[in-house]
């Protein structure tokens, strides 16, 4: 009887890995989607 270890895949399953690449595209949309907001803001309350 032998046991068969196996490591978990989730485990090397890492979030940050995967945002990384996406960054150059979030964040400038997200900033876009900020900076709407505040002016959005700003001209309701002017």
């Amino acid at each position: 009887m032998s046991a068969h270890h196996e490591a978990p895949h989730d485990a090397s399953h890492d979030v940050v890995e995967e945002i990384v690449p996406m960054m150059p595209i979030v964040l400038p949309l997200a900033g876009a989607v900020l900076m709407f907001l505040l002016a959005f803001i700003a001209v309701t309350m002017a």
